[in-house]
């Protein structure tokens, strides 16, 4: 029998069971169906029925999640990364442990909106040199993605990356069936890179007799939660924006809506974004990552230049007034094109 071990740096949480829990659950189904023994290694878990079948690995306090699968006694012939650094030491060690591995690295991290700066470029350029070869396959979730880890750690990797895009369970969806007239959510771990300050102050331009009746819902937990609720008791906008936590119903919910607001600045393929229209909720978003790979304007969302608060403003403005409307029912591109069944397929094909 086969070992594959799966090292994620990610936290497993019971409130916030989103797309990469449903992906991660049934590709472990997937792979033992297939004949394979998995391991999974996770950054930080403390048991919760829904992952009850899998075999999984916390890292202990202070430990990576790397290092924790370094520390493992286990020899294994397929080993893959979700959410870690490319090309570090890590992939090298690794190697040596398990010399006859095939090891698949997926990059799921976005970059900076104004790219690393040059000495971290020379970094990662030599970090490609180093250590690429110890990785058999790269994965990129989108196109962008996959064009940033060629331009960041060197084209010559070009023959062994492939796109592979992310997606989602559409069946557990439930499609809005009513317009929810500017009923707004946001589903985002709150942290100035998400942008949520943008649109706080967006709304704060936009005439009062305006906002009545609108209604924004913030669904998310971060660092950066008591400054965007200092922001928004300083612009007034208490009966318009409303910290709502951390969900594990988002599919539940999203129906409840008329559009998601995603003002990111960093992003590399948004299973949000893919969640919201799954229920035929439009997007307003910004034109990072791989956003324009699946919103198109004016069709199934809203695209806007990242930080310009004015564009945003003029969207929502003309939203509210009825200026403008999305009539399409956008969840048909995602249950053809990115649904789950799909993602888990296509990394089924990259096992040797």
């Amino acid at each position: 029998m086969k070992k594959i071990a799966i090292i994620c740096n990610y936290i497993l949480k019971p409130d916030r069971i989103g797309g990469m829990d449903r992906f991660f659950k049934l590709y472990d189904k997937q792979l033992k169906e297939n004949g394979f023994s998995v391991d999974w290694f996770f950054t930080e878990y403390s048991p919760f029925k829904f992952y009850e079948n899998l075999n999984i690995y916390s890292a202990a306090i202070n430990t990576s999640v790397e290092d924790e699968f370094l520390n493992a006694t286990s020899s294994y012939h397929v080993i893959i990364t979700h959410f870690t650094e490319l090309c570090t030491k890590f992939y090298k060690l690794a190697k040596q442990k398990n010399p006859n591995s095939y090891i698949i690295s997926v990059d799921h991290n976005p970059r900076p909106l104004n790219g690393f700066s040059f000495k971290k470029k020379i970094k990662k350029r030599i970090a490609g040199i180093v250590y690429g070869k110890y990785i058999d396959q790269f994965v990129g979730v989108s196109q962008y993605t996959v064009n940033h880890i060629l331009n960041d750690y060197g084209y010559f990797l070009k023959n062994k990356t492939k796109v592979i895009y992310n997606g989602i369970d559409t069946d557990v969806f439930v499609s809005r069936s009513k317009e929810n007239k500017n009923k707004f959510i946001i589903a985002s771990h709150l942290r100035p890179s998400k942008g949520i300050q943008d649109l706080i102050k967006a709304l704060s331009f936009i005439s009062p007799n305006l906002l009545n009746g609108v209604v924004v819902d913030v669904f998310g937990e971060g660092a950066y939660k008591k400054e965007l609720i200092k922001l928004v008791d300083n612009y007034n906008l208490n009966k318009i924006v409303f910290f709502k936590g951390g969900s594990s119903n988002l599919y539940k919910l999203f129906c409840n809506y008329s559009y998601m607001i995603q003002p990111t600045y960093m992003e590399c393929f948004s299973l949000s974004i893919l969640e919201s229209l799954s229920a035929n909720i439009p997007v307003i978003t910004t034109t990072v990552g791989g956003n324009l790979e699946v919103v198109k304007n004016n069709k199934n969302g809203y695209i806007y230049n990242p930080g310009n608060v004015k564009e945003l403003t003029n969207i929502l403005e003309n939203i509210i007034t009825g200026k403008n409307k999305i009539n399409e029912n956008t969840s048909g591109l995602i249950k053809e094109e990115y649904n789950l069944s799909k993602m888990v397929l296509n990394h089924l094909k990259l096992l040797p």
